[in-house]
């Protein structure tokens, strides 16, 4: 046998060795979130509210449009909920966008969700990350090939980042705006103020409303790691493309910025392709 059919058949065995040791990483992250989804929605006991319009009489009136608009009248209220995204994301400016699979679980009564992404780095090269906000404490775990940890992040930064993160995404499940956690203020016709305060936490962003009670920005000052450094800069999602689940219109598209002094940074395009509620 000649030295290059030897290197050949030590290059294959090689890589099939090191695909079935990532595939099988995958699998065992992947279980190991699903138990924490498993647990999550495993306390869950308010199901079967109906929201009147009742609810909504004390709410500013861009905010009542809103909720108005989505269909939530009428309808159970939210108290999990499951969505799915295929995204594109980068880590800086000058770097490669590299696509995302998602899948997110929330709970309302108790603000929480679980965030699980696959990125596909380059050909046979994944990274696995999963976010989670719950109990008021967020934690960030990334592992390259679902196999070597580069970040496992918690702290009251971290904590910030995540409450922010959960109430942006309420625009998926609105009824969630009706929990005493959130206090809503009109700013003008177009911009509600928002405070959550849950745990130890307090934030507050804003939503911006078009004429036809659509939810089309979010913006908040939410912590970050910039060059190294954890600081406060402006974060924003523009949404559009509103589409029907299960009754309830919510935006299927959107772009997550941050806004700094150096220029816009566009970082994240996601787009939801499936969304379920009050799954058990």
């Amino acid at each position: 046998m000649s030295k290059l059919k030897i290197v050949l058949i030590i290059i294959i065995v090689l890589t099939v060795i090191f695909i079935a040791v990532s595939s099988i990483a995958r699998y065992l992250f992947n279980q190991k979130v699903e138990k924490e989804v498993e647990e999550l929605f495993g306390r869950v006991n308010n199901r079967g509210e109906i929201v009147t319009k009742e609810d909504l009489s004390a709410l500013p009136q861009n905010v009542r449009k809103w909720l108005e608009y989505t269909g939530i009248i009428g309808k159970e209220k939210i108290v999990t909920v499951h969505v799915k995204q295929k995204a594109d994301m980068r880590l800086e400016k000058d770097k490669p966008w590299m696509p995302v699979e998602a899948e997110q679980y929330f709970t309302s009564d108790e603000p929480a969700f679980i965030w699980k992404a696959n990125i596909k780095a380059a050909p046979l090269f994944h990274i696995s990350g999963r976010d989670k906000y719950q109990n008021g404490k967020g934690n960030m775990l990334i592992k390259i090939l679902s196999l070597f940890t580069v970040a496992d992040s918690k702290g009251k930064e971290i904590d910030q980042g995540t409450l922010l993160r959960y109430l942006a995404e309420t625009m998926w499940f609105p009824t969630a705006a009706l929990n005493e956690y959130l206090t809503w203020e009109e700013m003008d016709q177009y911009n509600a103020k928002v405070t959550m305060t849950y745990g130890q936490i307090t934030a507050i962003g804003i939503f911006t409303f078009n004429d036809k009670g659509q939810v089309v920005n979010f913006e908040a000052e939410r912590y970050g790691e910039f060059n190294g450094e954890i600081r406060l800069e402006t974060w924003s999602i523009p949404v559009w493309d509103y589409k029907e689940f299960e009754g309830i219109k919510i935006p299927t598209k959107g772009d997550v910025t941050w806004k700094l002094d150096t220029g816009d940074f566009n970082w994240f395009n996601f787009e939801v392709t499936d969304v379920e509620y009050n799954i058990h």
